[in-house]
């Protein structure tokens, strides 16, 4: 058989080890999800923490439980490593590591180009590398290909090369790895077919487009639209906020049309790791070519500005109390970046408390996924727990994250001041609380 023939028919047997290289929110499910379905899986992580974690049968992910996780270890069919060379055994490797920004809004792809080097050092003849890392298009031409160039393979012809991006939304109770249909790119037709074979042992529906700088560009359109349809709808939330309409209703009222309008939401600004991040690499990669991607750096203009509202909310409130930010005590509800999740990554509760943290306010927050947060002054904030007394004792409680574990009811019966920048208390019956929504 030839190389394709021998790598398609181990993927079609099961009888391929299958690599995955960064265990986190990505990764993991990608793993177990391949294991489920009779790979055996090995994956590669710098963190021995979750290395020992995973081979202990210990979940970290929320969306992963460990009673899904340890039979999977306990057979035998999914371990974890921290040295690449424990990839010389898999057939295919997956590659899901961060691609920050660096503070200067530029891509930081040291991740990316580590991996691949380690790649490329334990690469063999028929495997199938796949980079699944949000990035700019022409990525997987300019850093992936020519590494494995320098190893001496040729896309297509000894290896087979892709592009996949990743499409975990976490803390969905809907969409997972298996329903949620998967992009894939490869560089020669047989790098195409080898990719469709390996996910399409996971995943219930492959989506083949003609290359992997299409499949990169399919990444930062779907990320680019909910970053601009946010930047849009939170503007409205400002010029609402000056014509003194509630814009919670407006959105309410819009959403009865039933074509031409998709409900977006205002909010204390955007966090994660992908909707803030990924369109300023398409930004960056433009300004390359001498073009300016001015709805995208308008809608990151106007998200990064939120919590600069959500403060003048705070100021506002707090004055009309005759009180003054200074030295008053503002409890923070959520500080993950979205709701029912533990990942704190570009949140903009850090903003606000920065913010807050400056003006002098006393700060306290409570998030039940959250135990403690690193502010910028690298000093340590743990999570207090929640009481009726906690909320009693805030001169302002500010909702940053919805978190749907959260009691609005008992918030509001036993707070003074809310500024509620997520309309969670909408449904709330009266109380002695004043409510400020954003």
């Amino acid at each position: 058989m030839s190389i394709k023939e021998t790598l398609l028919d181990r993927l079609k047997s099961r009888q391929a080890t299958v690599g995955i290289v960064g265990l986190g929110y990505v990764g993991l499910p990608l793993a177990v999800e391949f294991a489920v379905e009779g790979f055996t899986v090995i994956g590669i992580d710098l963190s021995p923490s979750k290395v020992d974690a995973i081979n202990r049968g210990e979940s970290y992910i929320p969306d992963i439980p460990t009673s899904r996780l340890a039979p999977l270890v306990a057979a035998g069919k999914l371990r974890a490593s921290t040295s690449y060379e424990a990839l010389r055994a898999a057939d295919t490797v997956s590659i899901c590591v961060p691609t920050p920004l660096r503070q200067t809004k530029d891509p930081d792809m040291s991740y990316v180009i580590d991996s691949v080097n380690a790649v490329a050092d334990v690469c063999h003849e028929g495997m199938l590398i796949v980079l699944e890392s949000t990035t700019y298009p022409g990525t997987t031409d300019e850093l992936v290909i020519p590494r494995l160039a320098q190893a001496g393979f040729t896309p297509g012809e000894n290896v087979f090369v892709a592009f996949s991006p990743e499409r975990i939304d976490p803390a969905n109770p809907k969409y997972g790895v298996r329903n949620t249909p998967k992009v894939v790119g490869g560089v020669t037709p047989a790098c195409i077919e080898a990719v469709e074979t390996l996910y399409s042992a996971a995943v219930d529906h492959v989506i083949t487009v003609s290359s992997p700088a299409t499949a990169e560009m399919v990444k930062l359109l779907e990320n680019t639209f909910r970053a601009v349809n946010i930047g849009l709808v939170n503007e409205m939330a400002l010029i609402c906020d000056k014509l003194g309409i509630d814009v919670w209703e407006v959105i309410r009222a819009a959403s009865s049309k039933p074509f031409g309008f998709m409900p977006f939401y205002p909010g204390p600004g955007l966090g994660g790791h992908c909707i803030p991040i990924d369109p300023l690499y398409l930004s960056w990669k433009m300004k390359s070519l001498n073009y300016n991607a001015r709805f995208i750096e308008l809608a990151s203009e106007i998200n990064t500005s939120m919590p600069h509202h959500v403060i003048d909310k705070v100021t506002t409130a707090l004055n009309d109390d005759c009180k003054s930010v200074r030295g008053s005590k503002v409890v923070i509800l959520g500080v993950a970046y979205k709701r029912d999740v533990d990942d704190v990554r570009e949140s903009p509760a850090l903003d606000v408390i920065g913010l807050l943290h400056k003006l002098g306010a006393k700060l306290e927050y409570h998030d039940p996924y959250v135990a403690r947060i690193r502010l910028e002054d690298e000093a340590i904030m743990e999570s207090s727990s929640y009481s009726a007394d906690l909320l009693a004792s805030a001169d302002a409680v500010v909702i940053i994250t919805d978190h749907s574990t959260f009691d609005y009811q008992h918030l509001v019966d036993h707070s003074r001041l809310i500024i509620d920048t997520r309309n969670a208390t909408a449904k709330t019956a009266k109380s002695r609380a004043r409510i400020v929504r954003i």
